[in-house]
């Protein structure tokens, strides 16, 4: 598998070869490090670790909760392992990824803190700590349940908004960046580089924003409601 990485060969090349799935090439190596870190001895070990954890296995968490429409349990935390190391390449930290892919694999979208915490095994601090983030990148919303208490979602619709909040962002560069070029005086090379800068990224906030505008109207589809208790 090493040898098919470091050739540039594509995932199902790699499985044809070796006469596997592709979901299974695709598993071992961001479960170790990604395309770019792989290395088949660390790779070697987990799995032998795994295999070993598998004939020993610890006893599980009486109160996690039971995984719904006969999933395989196993397969769903090994995909959510999955999402979270392709999320953290994406440039998000650990614990916000884990966050993420948590709230992706649930059917009802959404779940409470208390809830993130059992699941996660971390402490309540972590996860306000990642919800505030998240939130601050326009990529989970909150809500009051009819307990009161806070709920964490993620819907079509969040990642519409962290489009545009993505496109916002890049507009206050390229304001900055024109700025720049009042202050350093039109026609140095400095405020040329920070001209160019502007334009490039102008043209892009448009193109993000006019991306997700018609991906919304003609991609997004309500889903079926859910009630809380199915997450």
């Amino acid at each position: 598998m090493a040898l098919g990485l470091a050739d540039g060969l594509a995932y199902a090349e790699i499985a044809r070869r070796l006469d596997r799935p592709t979901s299974t090439i695709t598993r071992e190596v961001m479960r170790n490090g990604g395309p770019t870190a792989y290395r088949a001895d660390l790779a070697h070990r987990a799995t032998e670790h795994r295999a070993q954890r598998r004939r020993q296995p610890a006893p599980r968490d009486p109160q996690a909760p039971p995984q719904p429409h006969g999933r395989d349990a196993d397969a769903v935390r090994e995909y959510e392992e999955m999402f979270t190391t392709v999320v953290m390449q994406s440039g998000l930290a650990k614990m916000m990824s884990r966050v993420l892919a948590c709230l992706y694999t649930t059917d009802a979208g959404s779940l409470t803190a208390s809830e993130l915490v059992q699941r996660l095994q971390v402490s309540p601090a972590t996860i306000s700590k990642a919800i505030a983030f998240l939130e601050s990148q326009g990529l989970v919303r909150r809500e009051r349940d009819e307990r009161r208490r806070e709920r964490y979602f993620v819907d079509d619709d969040i990642w519409y908004q962290s489009m545009m909040a993505s496109a916002r962002g890049t507009a206050q560069l390229v304001e900055t960046a024109r700025q720049g070029v009042g202050v350093l005086g039109p026609g140095t090379p400095a405020a040329a580089r920070l001209e160019n800068i502007a334009r490039f990224l102008d043209f892009i906030s448009e193109s993000i924003t006019r991306a997700a505008e018609q991906g919304r109207e003609v991609l997004h589809t309500q889903p079926e409601t859910t009630s809380y208790s199915t997450a």
